[in-house]
């Protein structure tokens, strides 16, 4: 009896025992705050398909909190949503995926070695296979943006902004200037701006009415989160010169909307308003050499497929003045999470929210991957060795990139290694053909190729890199490393010839020397002016491009007065930093003008 009568007590532990740790487990929205505390950011706001949510601040210095209805930019996320505008006009026959650019937009002079057979066409800039360059410095930092200016302003004539790089198609290389494009296929389809034309027709309709691609600072919207960047330092909203590619002012809610949509049949209200064909489509890429390899991760129509913490999404990510943010949709379990953070820093990661985000909404997809079925031998051997970015994101970081962006592939055991310069190495399996995986993942991240030209390519799916003769890198290092250590015995020589009291202007190494000390004129200037005019033509930039011009010119008379006074050190040290100079303006480097 008495044990009978003891069991409602026992039942009632037992459920307090098990509701105890449901309780003390951390929801989302306080494993976020923590997050922003051990990442020092400012603020944040997400949602899912299930609700919203915000933490944190808005604005740093005001304390004010941020709210889940707070507005935000999100940068290259703005892309994805003027893809769906494209796709909207695809849909309605206004427009076609197939339809060759330059005709739509005559007044620009596209750079196309392939034009004849190979146009860059409107496909080609959604999927970032037109072989363009990413953008230019002062089409990113500049204060001379005006967000109401032609967008024809980012591509003036005579500086060769439109070169095409690559066969339009064949590989995918990220480029705002592609977006940028696209919202002058919009304005030339539609006849009025793309801004206009897409909050009408696009957002309204999607029932996102708290977003625009209209400029929106936080001076006329108090709404409007302030970005932030390391030490909750608040930088307001600068308008951009590729506006299309980056300038989207929304919230939570109506980003979670789109991404609905985006997994849906692509109606509203019964009526078709894109074709499902192309939603599908989003996410995958077509045509590209990595695709035609069998790769399944890459990008298409405004989307890229990723395999990310125990699941494979279509995702979005994007930063801008002080904000960071990311869009991912699991079309399979049919979830979706957006996030924004209103601080862009340096040292934070990220990939943290991402994670978390991910597991509360895939928890099952983070089983680990079974073991592979047994596959044909594949023979790595003329596959080993070094690779460089083919083409590179940034045209005129070509010579950086060649120096310190190159990648090592080689073998260990029967997996190989792809090993970037400035990145943790990645250990690949084999899954087939000439397609490998890493490690815990769930598809085929690296795809080994031979292009139409021969060259043996390794891509990822977004980035691509051609194979390259060891000995051409090492004599690139060589004459780098022969630069630098030239320019310290300048100094060295000239600093013992100067406590020995032994140095005067006819000094062979005097020019030299000056040449060296000239290229610190330009540090103060730059510490004076803000970072966001550094792609503007200032004092600052003025005076660099002027010392890094005349560098070569001091090392050449350097030289020439070492070589009659049989001085061989000073002529050893002078004659390296000279050929140094040779390759930087090889590289475009030298003279280094900042504003072009």
């Amino acid at each position: 009896m008495k044990t009978v009568a003891c069991l409602p007590l026992l039942l009632l532990l037992l459920l307090l025992s098990l509701a105890a740790p449901l309780r003390a487990a951390p929801s989302v929205g306080e494993a976020i705050s923590a997050l922003l505390v051990e990442e020092k950011l400012d603020g944040a706001v997400w949602a899912t398909l299930e609700g919203e949510g915000a933490a944190g601040v808005s604005h740093a210095g005001r304390r004010t909190p941020m709210r889940a209805d707070s507005r935000v930019h999100v940068g290259s996320i703005a892309k994805t949503v003027l893809a769906a505008g494209v796709l909207r006009l695809v849909s309605q026959g206004r427009l076609d995926l197939d339809t060759p650019v330059a005709p739509l937009l005559p007044a620009l002079d596209f750079d196309n070695p392939w034009q004849a057979h190979d146009p860059v066409r409107v496909r080609h800039l959604l999927d970032h296979t037109a072989g363009l360059d990413d953008a230019r410095l002062w089409h990113i930092f500049s204060g001379k943006a005006d967000p109401d200016a032609p967008l024809a302003a980012a591509f003036p004539a005579g500086r060769g902004v439109l070169r095409v790089r690559t066969r339009p198609g064949a590989r995918t290389s990220y480029s705002n200037m592609s977006y940028t494009l696209l919202g002058m296929v919009i304005e030339a389809t539609v006849g009025q701006r793309y801004e206009r034309y897409l909050d009408r027709a696009l957002l309204a309709p999607l029932g996102m009415r708290d977003s625009t691609f209209t400029f929106v600072s936080q001076a006329r919207d108090p709404r409007l989160a302030m970005g932030h960047f390391e030490g909750g330092v608040a930088h307001a909203a600068m308008p951009s010169y590729l506006r299309p590619a980056g300038q989207f002012t929304t919230t939570a809610g109506d980003m979670v909307r789109f991404a609905r949509f985006l997994m849906g049949d692509g109606t509203l209200a019964g009526q078709s308003f894109i074709a499902p064909a192309l939603l599908r489509r989003m996410g995958q890429g077509a045509g590209q050499e990595a695709a035609r390899a069998g790769l399944q991760l890459g990008y298409g129509l405004g989307l890229r497929t990723v395999d990310r913490h125990g699941a494979v999404a279509r995702c979005h990510g994007g930063n801008g003045i002080g904000f960071r943010a990311m869009l991912c949709l699991f079309p399979v379990p049919r979830q979706a999470f957006f996030i924004a953070i209103n601080t862009d820093s340096e040292t934070a990661d990220y990939q943290r929210f991402d994670a978390l985000l991910t597991r509360a909404l895939v928890p099952a997809v983070a089983s680990p991957v079974p073991p592979p079925a047994p596959v044909p031998r594949f023979e790595s051997g003329p596959w080993l060795g070094f690779y460089l970015p083919a083409p590179n994101r940034f045209d005129t970081m070509r010579l950086v990139d060649s120096a310190f962006g190159f990648v090592r592939l080689h073998g260990n055991g029967g997996n190989l290694v792809f090993t970037p310069f400035q990145r943790a190495a990645i250990e690949l399996v084999h899954e087939g053909g000439g397609l490998f995986r890493p490690r815990g993942k769930l598809l085929a991240s690296h795809a080994l190729l031979t292009s139409s030209d021969g060259r043996r390519i390794v891509t990822n799916g977004t980035q691509s890199y051609a194979q390259v003769p060891l000995p051409c890198l090492v004599l690139l290092w060589s004459s780098l490393a022969a630069g630098a250590l030239g320019l310290v015995t300048i100094a060295l020589l000239a600093g013992v010839r100067v406590a020995r009291r032994r140095f005067a202007v006819a000094d062979p190494l005097a020019l030299p020397l000056a040449g060296m000390l000239a290229l610190l004129l330009p540090l103060p200037f730059f510490y004076a002016q803000s970072l966001v005019r550094l792609g503007d033509l200032t004092v600052a930039s003025a005076l660099l491009a002027v010392v890094t011009a005349l560098l070569p010119v001091a090392m050449a008379v350097g030289l020439a007065r070492s070589l009659r006074r049989k001085a061989s050190m000073d002529a050893a040290a002078s004659l390296a930093v000279l050929q140094a100079c040779v390759v930087l303006a090889t590289g475009g480097l030298l003279p280094l003008q900042l504003w072009r």
